[in-house]
C-alpha cells in the first residue's frame, strides 16, 4: 500500500509540474495586449473600476475585505519559484506582493491555500488554518506559531494536498450570481487548476463584476489575470454564459465553490 501511494503521488508531482504540457492549451487561447512594466497601483482595492461601478462592502476583518486590501509588487511581471520570468507574460494584470517560496510547490490550489492560511495568521486564528489531502488527512498548523514554522508547515501542505484535494474540501457549490472575493474556481485533477476571486463591484442595474488571481505550473508569483474578452478587463462579468475563460484556462460557471 505505501509503495502504491509513493507511486502515485510521484505520478501527480510530475503531472503537475510539467510546464510543456500547458502550450498547446495556452496556443488556443487569444494574444493579450502587453502591459506595461511598472504597475502604479498600490493594492488590489485601487484596480480601477469600468464606468458606473462600486465595490461592494464587505465586513471589516472578514476574509473578502482582506483580499481587497492584498499589496501589489510595483513589477508586473510574473517570477517563478526560481525567480527565473515565467514563459508566458501575456495574462497578468498585476502581481500579488506573497511569497512564492523558493520550491516548487506552491502552484494553483496551493496558492488559494496559501491565501486562505495567510489571512487567518494574520489574525492569529492559527487554529483555523487546517487543509486535508486526497484521503481526508488534516494537517493542522500546530506550535509554535511563528513565520518560520508557517512556512515549513505550508510546504507540507503543498506536497500533500493539491486541487483534487481542495475541491473536496470547498465543499460548498455557489451560484455565479453570488460570487464574493474568497470564492474559488477549481476543477480537481491531476493536475486539475483552480482560481480565486479577489474583488468584486455592481453597478446601479445589479450587474456585478469580479477579479480573479491565480498562480500555475511550474510555482510562480501570484496575480491578478487579464479578461481575454478585453471590454473591461481585467474584470469579469457575471452573466449567462456557461463557460468562464480566463488566459490560461476555462472553467464551467458551475466550477465556483466557497469554504
Amino acid at each position: 500500500m505505501v509503495v502504491k501511494m509513493m507511486l502515485l503521488y510521484l505520478t501527480f508531482f510530475a503531472a503537475c509540474r510539467n510546464d510543456k504540457s500547458m502550450t498547446k492549451e495556452m496556443q488556443k487561447k487569444p494574444q493579450l495586449q502587453t502591459i506595461t512594466d511598472t504597475n502604479p497601483i498600490n493594492s488590489i482595492s485601487e484596480v480601477p473600476l469600468p464606468d458606473g461601478y462600486t465595490r461592494i462592502n464587505y465586513t471589516k476583518g472578514s476574509f473578502a475585505d482582506w483580499l481587497r486590501n492584498i499589496k501589489l509588487k510595483k513589477d508586473r511581471h510574473v517570477y517563478l519559484f526560481n525567480r527565473t520570468l515565467k514563459r508566458n507574460q501575456l495574462a497578468q494584470y498585476a502581481v500579488l506582493a506573497v511569497s512564492v517560496g523558493h520550491k516548487d510547490l506552491q502552484q494553483c490550489a496551493d496558492a488559494v491555500m496559501r491565501l486562505r492560511a495567510e489571512y487567518f495568521y494574520s489574525f492569529g486564528k492559527y487554529d483555523h488554518i487546517k487543509f486535508t489531502d486526497n484521503n481526508n488527512i488534516g494537517y493542522q498548523f500546530i506550535r509554535p506559531y511563528n513565520r518560520t514554522s508557517f512556512n515549513v508547515y505550508l510546504d507540507k501542505v503543498f506536497s500533500m494536498c493539491g486541487s483534487a484535494s481542495l475541491e473536496k474540501q470547498l465543499s460548498k457549490h455557489i451560484d455565479l450570481k453570488e460570487v464574493m472575493p474568497g470564492d474559488v474556481f477549481i476543477h480537481g485533477g491531476y493536475p486539475g487548476h483552480a482560481e480565486i476571486v479577489v474583488d468584486c463591484a455592481i453597478n446601479e442595474k445589479g450587474q456585478k463584476i469580479y477579479l480573479l488571481a491565480q498562480s500555475y505550473m511550474p510555482a510562480q508569483d501570484i496575480h491578478i489575470l487579464l479578461n481575454p474578452n478585453y471590454k473591461i478587463s481585467p474584470w469579469y462579468l457575471v452573466n449567462d454564459n456557461p463557460k468562464i475563460e480566463t488566459p490560461e484556462y476555462t472553467f464551467s460557471r458551475t466550477a465556483l465553490k466557497r469554504w
